[in-house]
């Protein structure tokens, strides 16, 4: 939403009024809504004001301080609905028991307050729709159609199944990259220490020297001085870019867009591949998993792309149903993306002819699962050799940065 400065005249004076809105024209619209008396001269986009700026930054930070539901607790609840209406236990004593078995009180209370829209008349779904920011799309599509086959039950175990497994890709993932980031939050440590400890020792004898420092030494120093100085300056202020780059990719569009458009860049080694691949692996598992349990594609697709957290290629994928929309078959509205292979391409054509979708869409499912197995499985090997250009790196500058002025001094006494 944008703020626009809109000038009005009433008996013949002027004044300015501000609004919000999606453009100028809904501006104008807003504002002969708002002051129907008057005659609306022009909308002109403006900052928002000051005491909106500090209400949209405190909700931002309120909403980034709120603990996320654990996937595991979710899981382990949503397990539970679908045992227990299999077993021909009502939805509303379902609720309520899960509700009194969960630990996590956040689901505790979604749970009650569903359970008691559901008692007032709303279908399940409807309960469901104002908490689709703590379950996800794909958990409202499986609520819906589990309500129009009236197999809750199948569809919340499908739905389980779903999200274990892409619980069970991340958990892979971050335990593969786990000891690397050990590795070298060890080294940077270790070498901040080095600097705290030697490099002073050595400080009063380098300053003796009538001669230009080499360049390692300069640097040494010039980290030892300014970690002395302001270590505690520098942590914060490192504390604090992480934080406001979270803070930002939470709740900036824009940043987030540019940032997970340069993640996915050739450049960021390993980083593109991994996220590409997961990304395409759940978007593709949910919208296949949708398409068998007999949603129609073009709602499947709408929910599979609610899946996916990366901007850059949600913004690709969400062309797809438009072009399906103009008339084309799926494989061609998945070729004018840029992200399937040919390969893939020929197999959901296959698939869309031969009425064997599903089908096909589980082999692109397992073709994206596989090269992300091996992406994580052999992520040491492609790790190690960056890990040990930056461990050499440092290495080499400490010992050229301490040993360079001695080897210039020994020879300065020899002559």
């Amino acid at each position: 939403m944008k703020y626009f400065n809109v000038t009005v005249m009433e008996k013949g004076k002027k004044r300015q009024e501000t609004v919000k809105a999606a453009n100028r024209m809904a501006a104008v619209n807003l504002a002969k809504q708002k002051f129907p008396r008057t005659m609306v001269m022009k909308a002109v986009e403006t900052s928002a004001p000051l005491e909106d700026s500090i209400s949209d930054l405190f909700s931002g930070l309120k909403k980034s301080m709120k603990s996320k539901i654990p996937l595991n607790d979710k899981i382990s609840t949503i397990r539970q609905i679908a045992v227990m209406t299999d077993a021909g236990i009502p939805i509303n004593d379902t609720l309520l028991e899960v509700a009194e078995n969960t630990e996590n009180t956040q689901l505790k209370e979604i749970y009650t307050k569903i359970n008691t829209d559901i008692n007032a008349g709303n279908s399940i779904s409807d309960a469901m729709e104002p908490y689709i920011e703590e379950f996800g799309h794909v958990a409202l599509a499986m609520t819906n159609l589990g309500e129009r086959t009236g197999n809750i039950s199948e569809s919340y175990h499908k739905l389980a199944d779903i999200l274990e497994n892409i619980r069970d890709n991340t958990a892979k993932f971050k335990k593969a990259i786990r000891t690397p980031l050990i590795t070298l939050a060890a080294m940077g440590i270790a070498f901040t220490i080095l600097i705290m400890v030697v490099v002073p020792k050595f400080k009063d004898i380098f300053s003796k020297f009538k001669t230009e420092l080499p360049m390692p030494t300069q640097i040494l120093l010039k980290l030892e001085w300014a970690f002395s100085n302001y270590g505690l300056l520098i942590l914060a202020l490192l504390f604090a870019f992480i934080f406001g780059v979270k803070f930002l990719y939470k709740n900036n569009k824009e940043f987030k867009y540019r940032t997970d458009k340069m993640l996915i860049h050739p450049k960021f080694y390993l980083i593109n591949k991994a996220i590409f691949l997961s990304t395409m692996h759940k978007y593709n598992l949910v919208f296949g998993e949708l398409v068998k349990s007999g949603i129609p594609v073009s709602e499947a697709l709408d929910t599979a792309v609610g899946m996916v957290d990366n901007a850059a290629i949600k913004e690709q994928l969400l062309t797809v149903n438009a072009n399906i929309g103009r008339g084309m078959n799926l494989a061609e509205a998945f070729q004018l993306t840029g992200l399937y292979e040919n390969m893939l391409l020929q197999m959901i054509k296959a698939g869309e002819a031969g009425g064997q979708l599903d089908a096909m869409l589980d082999k692109v499912t397992g073709y994206y699962d596989m090269q992300f197995q091996d992406l994580i499985d052999n992520l040491s090997a492609y790790i190690e050799p960056i890990m040990m250009f930056f461990i050499a790196g440092l290495v080499l500058l400490m010992a050229l940065g301490i040993f360079m002025p001695m080897w210039d001094l020994g020879k300065a006494v020899k002559s």
